[in-house]
């Protein structure tokens, strides 16, 4: 991991203060926008039976979702401590976490300096569904990410967020077997969806 986004910095961003306002959040309204687009892209794909492994899944209200409809496990990987599940650098620990049917990472691709590493990792996971949401690339993103980063530099925070190229992310994954099976956007981020066509590389 680059100097650019240190376990401190991780931390001080994904603190447990934020945590407790994001159960706030969903106790009173569910899940944001991405998130649901997510949960009910896999529910039409069909999620009955199968594991869930999610990257960046903060309190883990995807999962929540996802198992009240049907999901039989759930795992979750974190780079900070703040909530309770497997702390790790999911890009450097690949060989401790188990490939699951379905694979999600919402807006965390953006908060990780080395895509390729961790897209592969992502891909090389996922036996069925890979479900990946970033930046758009445009104009407005550019500058909505390129503002915060100057504000996190004058806070003297370790962290920056990264307008990874989409069609880089998705080409990454392309080549560790999958294959893009649908697109959505809104104002600000972009969900794709891809589909395994290859076996899952054994370990």
């Amino acid at each position: 991991m680059s100097d650019c986004c240190s376990p401190k910095g991780y931390r001080s961003i994904f603190s447990e203060k934020r945590a407790h306002a994001e159960a706030r959040r969903y106790r009173r309204r569910g899940l944001d926008r991405t998130s649901q687009r997510i949960a009910e892209l896999l529910k039409q794909q069909g999620i009955i039976g199968r594991t869930l492994l999610e990257v960046g899944g903060g309190i883990g209200a995807i999962q929540i979702e996802l198992l009240r409809a049907g999901m039989t496990r759930a795992v979750n990987i974190e780079l900070t401590p703040t909530v309770e599940r497997r702390v790790m650098d999911f890009a450097d620990a690949t060989s401790e976490v188990e490939a699951a049917d379905v694979v999600i990472m919402n807006r965390v691709i953006c908060c990780y300096p080395d895509m390729p590493k961790l897209a592969g990792a992502a891909a090389e996971h996922t036996r069925e569904v890979l479900v990946v949401s970033f930046p758009k690339e445009r104009w407005w993103t550019r500058a909505v990410i390129s503002l915060a980063d100057l504000a996190l530099r004058i806070a003297r925070q370790q962290f920056q967020v990264f307008l990874h190229p989409p069609d880089k992310i998705v080409a990454t994954a392309e080549r560790h077997g999958l294959k893009t099976v649908s697109t959505q956007t809104s104002f600000f981020w972009e969900v794709a969806s891809l589909r395994r066509t290859t076996a899952v590389p054994a370990k």
